[in-house]
């Protein structure tokens, strides 16, 4: 572990805190570069729930991806769709720093989501902080074959700051436990 960068990973925990993020986090059909969204969670800084939305998605929901976070075709057949979710989510983030757990991920979904429907992506990436890479800096345990700091699932992340998670895979309760995972890092300075 590196001291120097932990102390580092903990200074930007709280600058990040200061600023009054929004948590995002989004359920989806699967891993690959076809995947959707088919729930997404924005909370404001202080944990109230700005918007908290299934999404029905132009794929079938695999029974893989509901086995994990327990949304099923069923749940979403008379939800809206992504492009009737977009204009809300993106008034929910304009502005703010966005602060989710695994961002490349969910950005790539969302992406990949406004790319089917035909929206437009205004948000800047610089908006946006990775939560799981920040962890990793602060946990502090190498990744010799990757030349970093080995990345921690929100789980692993929530087990070792002592966190209960509760139910998990689903975008409320994942944005709650990262925001609850940022505080804790920022809290380590004090």
């Amino acid at each position: 572990m590196d001291h120097l960068d932990r102390r580092e990973a903990i200074r930007a925990a709280k600058e990040l805190l200061e600023a009054r993020p929004v948590y995002l986090d989004t359920e989806t059909t699967g891993l690959d570069a076809s995947s959707e969204v088919v729930e997404i969670c924005v909370l404001d800084h202080d944990g109230r729930s700005l918007m908290n939305q299934l999404v029905r998605p132009s794929i079938p929901i695999p029974s893989d991806a509901s086995r994990i976070h327990g949304i099923t075709e069923v749940m979403v057949a008379t939800e809206p769709t992504w492009d009737e979710v977009w204009p809300a989510v993106e008034q929910a983030i304009s502005g703010r720093m966005v602060a989710v757990y695994n961002a490349e991920y969910d950005l790539m979904v969302m992406r990949q989501s406004n790319r089917k429907r035909g929206l437009i992506w205004r948000a800047p990436s610089d908006q946006f902080t990775c939560l799981m890479k920040l962890y990793a800096r602060f946990y502090g345990e190498w990744n010799p074959a990757r030349h970093s700091y080995r990345w921690q699932s929100l789980d692993q992340a929530a087990r070792q700051c002592g966190i209960y998670a509760g139910q998990r895979h689903r975008a409320y309760e994942d944005a709650l436990l990262a925001r609850s995972v940022l505080e804790h890092v920022a809290a380590q300075g004090d």
